[in-house]
């Protein structure tokens, strides 16, 4: 069986690079600003240009985002979000449209629920997989066996500091695609993207890499262009959540509309 015929997010990715594009790939966090509010905005992504969507779980202690994103998970959580609702909030996406959908989380969740557990509950919902940004694919074995079990994506990260070893081991470990960081440090909207980043895809397409694509600090079509020159995908997250708190899930298709006009390849 050929990765993208088991890889939603593959599959995803493909379809996009079959017509002239990047991916484009949104981020929103989970119960902002409600549930149902996370579920529409979501929908919102799939039917104006969004190819995949990442749906982040609140946590107390995210040391990668910025400062939108950790208001909007805060807020997430001071309303009483649990993490059960992860799998509402993907299942209602996926019965709306055919966006992949992955869940983003720092690996503790996963562990307090059990990581067969919530594998087993993240593909009935029509999940595609799960992003895992302070998981190496050293400590993985249970996720790897879990997620060969249900079929699911798994998405490691890497960074302008990953060794090629480093880089060639995530290479291997990752299914789907892999997330390149272009800039060391945490998740914001810049006025330009990290030069580091297409020296990341590069590294990791020498490792064996069949796609990649990129994420912290997009926030215009430009720089989607301009990532999506060298990348499989784009990934977009502070400026959506922005957009969603201050205008709602209305905010968030005109933003991911406007955003998908820098997809085309030239």
């Amino acid at each position: 069986m050929s990765i993208s015929t088991l890889s939603k997010s593959a599959a995803a990715i493909d379809r996009a690079r079959a017509d002239g594009r990047a991916a484009l790939v949104g981020y929103l966090p989970a119960g902002f600003p409600s549930v149902q509010e996370t579920i529409d905005a979501g929908i919102a992504l799939a039917r104006n240009g969004a190819d995949l969507i990442e749906i982040g779980i609140p946590y107390s202690d995210p040391v990668m985002d910025g400062s939108v994103i950790q208001a909007a998970t805060s807020q997430a959580l001071e309303n009483g979000f649990r993490v059960q609702e992860v799998f509402d909030v993907v299942a209602g996406i996926t019965a709306a449209t055919d966006a992949a959908v992955l869940v983003m989380t720092y690996w503790n969740p996963v562990m307090r629920m059990g990581v067969d557990e919530f594998a087993r509950r993240l593909a009935e919902a029509g999940g595609a997989g799960l992003i895992t940004p302070d998981l190496i694919p050293d400590e993985a074995a249970e996720w790897m066996a879990a997620s060969d079990k249900y079929g699911l994506d798994r998405v490691f990260l890497v960074a302008p500091s990953s060794t090629p070893e480093r880089m060639k081991a995530t290479v291997e470990a990752s299914r789907g695609f892999v997330y390149a960081v272009s800039i060391m440090g945490v998740t914001g909207t810049r006025n330009q993207v990290s030069d580091a980043a297409e020296g990341v895809v590069t590294a990791a397409r020498h490792a064996g890499a069949e796609r990649v694509c990129v994420g912290l600090g997009v926030s215009t079509a430009s720089h989607v262009r301009e990532i999506g020159a060298y990348a499989d995908g784009v990934i977009v997250g502070t400026a959506l959540v922005a957009a969603l708190r201050d205008g709602g899930p209305d905010a968030v298709g005109t933003l991911t509309s406007e955003l998908s006009t820098g997809t085309r390849k030239s």
